[in-house]
């Protein structure tokens, strides 16, 4: 499902951190850096890249990496699949996804969210996919795990 607002905020994004300072440019991708993301510039057809460090142990659990104020409220595994419901306090959301783990290496996903934007209703549907690139991760730190909290 297309969605334009978040396709128009994503890109309004986008061209005000490209019009920062770079000063404030820095520190502002320092601070989405501690919270284990590193956007590159949108892809053509209007996707984007979207840095996440995870830990060892988080790839050895075929974990997922959930960004701070979300948690699972289910997960199940079959094979090499994970299924997964969320809920989100900011901005308030709920969702489920899939993620197909290919190996210790790569993985494909599809996620539907529910929210509310400007007091509308909102449902998005992402697709996604991911590799490994690099044992270093450099600034970017990792990612929240979405493993359910023991």
């Amino acid at each position: 499902m297309n969605n334009p607002q978040m396709d128009q905020a994503m890109a309004d994004m986008q061209k005000q951190m490209a019009a920062m300072p770079p000063a404030e440019r820095k520190q502002m991708e320092e601070m989405m850096a501690k919270q284990g993301v590193r956007m590159a510039a949108p892809a053509a057809g209007g996707g984007m890249t979207v840095q996440v460090c995870m830990t060892q142990e988080m790839v050895a659990r075929n974990d997922v990496p959930m960004q701070e104020g979300c948690r699972v409220t289910n997960q199940q595994r079959t094979g090499n699949t994970t299924k997964m419901a969320f809920a989100c306090a900011n901005p308030p959301s709920t969702g489920e996804g899939q993620f197909t783990f290919a190996g210790p290496e790569a993985y494909s996903s599809r996620m539907t969210v529910k929210t509310t934007l400007q007091g509308k209703a909102e449902t998005m549907t992402m697709e996604g996919s991911g590799k490994w690139v690099q044992a270093d991760c450099g600034t970017v730190k990792p990612m929240g795990s979405a493993a359910p909290k023991k």
